[in-house]
């Protein structure tokens, strides 16, 4: 195909889920139960000297209720400057053996893989977690093999809320 191009419009569900405690005490959870991924665990991550079951079995050692942090990014920072005290961390967490059994029917997945989430405060003084559903993300490519994996995500998200003792929206289980 030359040229052209694609407009999907779809529904996404924003999750977002009020905390108790304080921040920081909130973040520290967070990153113990989604421990951040670190590449010197997976060795040389040659093509001809790994393979594929390695990095599954390594992985799900890695990550106890499936997820891995990717990246972290502290909005707050650069906000502070611009005269506001609210806290806002913004994570990317996923798993990358999850995404590759996406990525085999449409790389362009990539686009929603590893999920955005986001630890943040509001005016009122409320702590909130916010992602966005993944089945509402993955079901967007119109591939009934990927929208499974998308509801697999739900789960195991339903499964994080739980470990991190926040409220498990019904959305979740269903």
């Amino acid at each position: 195909m030359t040229g052209g191009t694609r407009v999907v419009a779809h529904a996404v569900r924003r999750l977002e889920i009020a905390v108790d405690g304080q921040f920081e005490e909130f973040r520290q959870r967070y990153e113990q139960a989604v421990p951040s991924f670190d590449p010197g665990h997976f060795g040389a991550l040659d093509p001809d000297r790994t393979d594929w079951a390695t990095i599954r079995r390594i992985t799900d050692q890695q990550a106890p209720h499936g997820f891995l942090l990717y990246w972290r990014g502290e909005a707050d920072l650069m906000m502070r400057l611009a005269g506001h005290a609210r806290r806002c961390t913004v994570y990317l967490m996923g798993n990358h053996t999850i995404a590759e059994r996406m990525y085999r029917h449409n790389a362009g997945v990539m686009l929603y893989a590893p999920l955005r989430t986001t630890i943040y405060e509001t005016h009122d003084d409320r702590l909130w977690f916010s992602v966005d559903q993944p089945s509402t993300r993955f079901s967007s490519f119109d591939d009934p093999q990927i929208a499974d994996v998308g509801m697999e995500l739900d789960g195991k998200l339903a499964g994080l809320f739980t470990v991190l003792g926040l409220v498990v929206p019904a959305e979740l289980t269903r």
